[in-house]
């Protein structure tokens, strides 16, 4: 069989937002005023901490008209050895836990309307990185999650705290099946994916970066006041349309 044609992948460099609630679309489009140009929803999984109402496959198809760009997050099995999420990965059944979870991310991706080649975020809460055991779950997890993602031909990318769950990915010895597109928590408040990045210089590189900066803003654009998390943006976004 013919390797599979990856669609080329869409990139945004810019300033970005996340919010637990996806906005609804009169305040994306009162937010449309160009500080902002992409938005990152939380598209599913089992630790999902905010119903999402307005996330629907026609809100994708008009915000991306309106020409908004996309950034799926999804937030599933969390560390046993972390605070975040009531649904934790176990070392038994890491593997097997992060392949289904990738098949259903894939499955609530395509259902939104954000199609193969595009990019989705696995959102991993700052854990104890020193309990080994721990963390070989975690990794052997994000590594059987991102494996199916790229059999679903969908880019694996990461969100994690550079103190914790993202420098155990940047900083694991074995690379295998861990993801292309790394989106730090660092909350310094500089708008950078370069200046203050934590590792090794040559990681990332050719628009694999996000950063979150600053978190908890509350801001008025348009007449609306929402709290987002800012980000600064040089990574791949959702391919819609």
């Amino acid at each position: 069989m013919a390797a599979t044609t990856w669609p080329a992948q869409k990139t945004f460099t810019g300033r970005a937002f996340d919010t637990c609630t996806a906005p609804s679309l009169a305040a994306m489009k009162a937010w449309n005023t160009g500080f902002y140009g992409a938005a990152a929803v939380y598209i599913g999984g089992k630790n999902r901490g905010c119903n999402q109402p307005n996330l629907t496959a026609s809100w994708v198809t008009s915000v991306s008209a309106a020409g908004w760009k996309l950034i799926p997050l999804y937030v599933g099995s969390q560390p046993s050895c972390g605070s975040g999420g009531s649904v934790k990965i176990s070392a038994a059944t890491a593997a097997s836990v992060g392949k289904s979870e990738a098949d259903d991310a894939v499955s609530k991706a395509a259902a939104l309307g954000m199609k193969a080649g595009s990019p989705i975020y696995l959102d991993m809460e700052a854990y104890d990185t020193t309990n080994t055991a721990c963390n070989n779950a975690v990794l052997t997890y994000v590594r059987a999650f991102d494996k199916e993602l790229r059999v679903k031909t969908y880019r694996a990318g990461y969100y994690g705290f550079t103190s914790s769950s993202a420098k155990a990915i940047a900083n694991a010895t074995d690379k295998t099946d861990l993801p292309g597109n790394l989106w730090y928590a660092l909350w310094d408040k500089k708008n950078t994916t370069t200046t203050d990045w934590p590792f090794g210089s040559t990681q990332f590189t050719g628009h694999s970066r996000a950063h979150q900066y600053m978190v908890n803003s509350k801001e008025t654009r348009g007449g609306i006041t929402i709290t987002v998390d800012r980000d600064a943006w040089d990574a791949p976004v959702a391919i819609t349309g």
